[in-house]
């Protein structure tokens, strides 16, 4: 029973999961400020163009 709780190996998957997770959160929150720039952007360097 002692094995078992010094088992480290699913803490670490765990913890994995939880980065990924916070990083996935971050980007859906930062999404529309990027998105808007970056068409922004791009509509000035289209008309810059015509």
């Amino acid at each position: 029973m002692l094995a078992f709780f010094k088992n480290e190996r699913g803490a670490t998957a765990i913890e994995y999961g939880l980065i990924a997770a916070l990083m996935a959160t971050c980007l859906l929150v930062a999404m529309p400020f990027i998105t808007d720039a970056f068409l922004s952007d791009a509509n000035k360097l289209a008309n810059a163009l015509k």
